[in-house]
């Protein structure tokens, strides 16, 4: 029987160099997608997803995420004076989503690369398997990717990776697994990831995005990395090396992700995930077509 998934950690110690200048002073954790900021799409992800213990490492700079969660009685109560009950209630809400997620931040040590973060937060974590989520994506789907993961994982037991379809052109952007066997409905044991390939030698047309359920024993894998690096300070520390080290000799899965994926790392793509978040926007939804319509019209 597998070990209930209830920790979840979420890499937030970046400076986003793909967004400057709009990621200096703010953090890219922060920037909006609808009406609230990425990083609080991937919370409540996760609290939909059963998670109760959610820690965020962060770097210097990030202090706007912790605000933002931060409970906010004396704004609550004055836009209820003010009979603003609507925003009273949202500003409420994300601090009651942080209060059910058990929001914890740890200062990111160690070197550079996303396997530090997840080594830094399994310190405390001890046996238990962990999900890994990046905050600059975002996913709609009926059934959250986070579940989805844990869903692959209580199959499993073993460690598994969020894939998504892609069009082989683009391997060239993407982490690539190798497919070892398709067991159906989305669920692929892979044998490695091969980062960033050109589109000739890319061995499957699938795509590693964010998302991850890390066990103990890979926590062990960037363990090594991380003493290796100490020896020759060179390099970074890579959660794909750790995952290929264990697939080497044990069993990795891959979950094709049911749903929408919208990046929001790089200028193009965080526009294409704010205007399909406003398009499915009761609101704003009919605005935007409207507008899409007009110029259209007089082009």
């Amino acid at each position: 029987m597998t070990q209930a998934i209830r920790r979840a950690v979420i890499p937030a110690a970046g400076i986003g160099s793909r967004l400057l200048p709009l990621t200096k002073a703010i953090p890219k954790e922060m920037l909006p997608v609808g009406d609230r900021p990425v990083i609080e799409h991937t919370v409540r992800e996760l609290v939909a997803s059963g998670i109760t213990d959610i820690t965020i490492v962060v770097s210097g700079g990030k202090d706007l995420i912790q605000q933002h969660f931060r409970p906010n009685p004396a704004l609550v109560d004055q836009l209820h004076a003010e009979n603003k009950h609507a925003y009273a209630k949202a500003v409420q809400d994300v601090a009651e989503l942080a209060l059910a997620g058990h929001i914890t931040y740890l200062d990111q040590q160690g070197p550079y690369g996303n396997g530090t973060p997840v080594l830094n937060a399994a310190r405390g974590t001890g046996d238990e398997p962990m999900l890994v989520l990046w905050p600059d994506d975002v996913f709609v789907a009926k059934i959250p990717r986070a579940q989805q993961l844990i869903a692959a994982y209580e199959q499993t037991g073993c460690p598994v990776l969020a894939l998504m379809p892609m069009k082989r052109e683009d391997s060239g952007r993407y982490g690539v697994p190798e497919v070892k066997e398709d067991l159906g409905d989305g669920l692929l044991r892979i044998s490695r990831l091969l980062e960033k390939p050109e589109p000739e030698i890319a061995p499957s047309e699938y795509a590693a995005i964010g998302g991850y359920v890390v066990t103990p024993p890979i926590v062990e894998e960037i363990q090594v990395l991380t003493e290796r690096w100490a020896q020759h300070q060179t390099g970074e520390v890579y959660l794909t090396d750790a995952i290929n080290a264990y697939a080497a000799t044990r069993a990795v899965y891959g979950q094709v992700i049911a749903g929408h994926w919208y990046d929001t790392g790089n200028p193009t793509d965080y526009l294409v995930a704010q205007f399909a978040s406003a398009l499915a926007h009761p609101e704003y939804g009919p605005v935007l077509r409207d507008m899409v319509r007009d110029h259209e019209s007089r082009s």
